[in-house]
C-alpha cells in the first residue's frame, strides 16, 4: 500500500513529467534550421544582438564561421555578450561590437558612417531589435516619435535604406526583418501613427495592457516594409524576408510583465513559450538557408512560408512608405 505522503509527492511530479512530454511533442512543430553551410567570409549585421533572439541568432551564425556585427544600444552589454560567446566558441567567426541607438536618427547616421569606413559590404542585415513598452508610459524617441513606431519601424526603415549600397555590393545578399504574427491584430490610423488617442486612453486605464497596439502596429509596419522593399529591390540581387520567431521567453516584455503574471502564466510558459534559441531558428533560416534564395517578400514562421491573415493593401503599403520617408526627412512627428 502506497503511503499518503508518497502519493502527495508523486502527483506533482507526474504532472510535471506529463507537461514535459507535451512540451516536447509541441516543440517538434516549431521548426529548426537544418542548414549548416559554412558562412566564412560573409558579414552579418544584427541589431539588438546582445540578448534574446538576437544573441541566439549571433551564436548560430558564429558557429557557421560568419563575421557578426553586434549593433547594440549598450556597447558594454554587446562586449559582454561577445565575451560569453567566445568562451563557448573560441574558434568561431569574428565578432564586432558597435554602438547603435535606433531611437535616434543621429545615432543611426553615425553608425552607418562607421560601417562605410570599415566594411566594403554587408551580406545579410538582420533587423532584430525591438521594444515593447506600456502605452501609458508615453515613451518617445529622440525625435519625438512614439517609441514602437520610432524604433521598431522608422529606425530600421532608415538604417536599411542607408545600407542598401553595402548590401548590393554583396549580391546575392539578404535583409531579414523580425516581425510577429501579432501584426494580424494591428490597426493603422494614418492620421495618428504616434497613437496619441490610444496613449491617452491607456493613461486613463481604458486600454488592456495585454494588447499593445503600438507593438502590433509596428510589427505590421515591418511586414509592409518587407513587401514594399522587395518590390523596389527586384532584380537587384537583394532578397528581403520577414519572419516571426514565435511566442518566446525573452526580456522583450520586461516592461509589461509583473511578478504575478509569471505565476498565472506558468502553465502557458511550460506548454507554449519557446526559448530564445528555439525562436531564433526561423531567423537563422531566413538569414542563411539557400533554399529560399530568390523568393523575396515572403513571411516565414517555423522555418516555412506563412500565410498571414491580415488583408494587406497595396495603397496602405505605399502610403506607409511615403510617410516614413517624409518623417525621416522632416526629422519630427506629424
Amino acid at each position: 500500500m502506497i503511503s499518503a505522503p508518497a502519493l502527495y509527492a508523486a502527483l506533482p511530479i507526474s504532472v510535471l513529467v506529463a507537461i514535459g512530454f507535451i512540451r516536447k511533442w509541441r516543440s517538434r512543430n516549431w521548426g529548426k534550421c537544418v542548414s549548416n553551410t559554412c558562412l566564412r567570409g560573409k558579414t552579418f549585421l544584427i541589431t539588438g544582438a546582445n540578448s534574446g533572439i538576437g544573441l541566439e541568432t549571433a551564436k548560430a551564425l558564429v558557429r557557421r564561421k560568419a563575421r557578426v556585427i553586434f549593433a547594440c544600444r549598450d556597447i558594454t552589454k554587446a562586449k559582454e555578450a561577445i565575451n560569453a560567446i567566445r568562451k563557448e566558441q573560441p574558434s568561431g567567426g569574428e565578432l564586432i561590437p558597435m554602438q547603435l541607438d535606433l531611437a535616434s536618427f543621429e545615432s543611426i547616421e553615425n553608425f552607418v558612417e562607421v560601417i562605410k569606413a570599415g566594411f566594403h559590404k554587408i551580406d545579410v542585415l538582420i533587423n532584430n531589435a525591438g521594444v515593447v513598452v506600456p502605452l501609458s508610459q508615453d515613451e518617445k524617441t529622440k525625435e519625438g516619435f512614439e517609441i514602437h513606431f520610432g524604433v521598431n519601424h522608422l529606425g530600421h526603415f532608415y538604417l536599411t535604406n542607408l545600407l542598401l549600397d553595402h548590401l548590393k555590393r554583396a549580391s546575392p545578399s539578404r535583409i531579414v526583418v523580425v516581425s510577429s504574427t501579432l501584426h494580424e491584430r494591428a490597426k493603422l490610423d494614418f492620421n495618428d501613427l504616434n497613437l496619441r488617442a490610444e496613449i491617452e486612453k491607456a493613461k486613463q486605464g481604458r486600454v488592456s495592457q495585454r494588447h499593445n497596439l503600438g507593438y502590433c502596429n509596428s510589427k505590421l509596419m515591418n511586414a509592409y516594409f518587407v513587401r514594399a522593399l522587395a518590390d523596389r529591390l527586384r532584380d537587384s540581387g537583394i532578397d528581403v524576408h520577414a519572419c516571426c520567431p514565435g511566442f518566446c521567453y525573452t526580456n522583450l516584455f520586461r516592461n509589461s510583465v509583473r511578478w504575478y503574471h509569471y505565476i498565472l502564466m506558468f502553465p502557458v510558459v511550460l506548454l507554449f513559450m519557446r526559448s530564445a534559441k528555439q525562436g531564433s531558428e526561423t531567423v537563422v533560416y531566413c538569414a542563411s538557408d539557400y533554399s529560399i534564395e530568390g523568393r523575396s517578400g515572403k513571411f516565414y514562421r517555423d522555418c516555412a512560408e506563412y500565410n498571414s491573415k491580415y488583408p494587406f493593401n497595396k495603397e496602405e503599403e505605399i502610403k506607409l512608405w511615403n510617410i516614413s520617408e517624409e518623417l525621416i526627412k522632416a526629422r519630427k512627428p506629424l
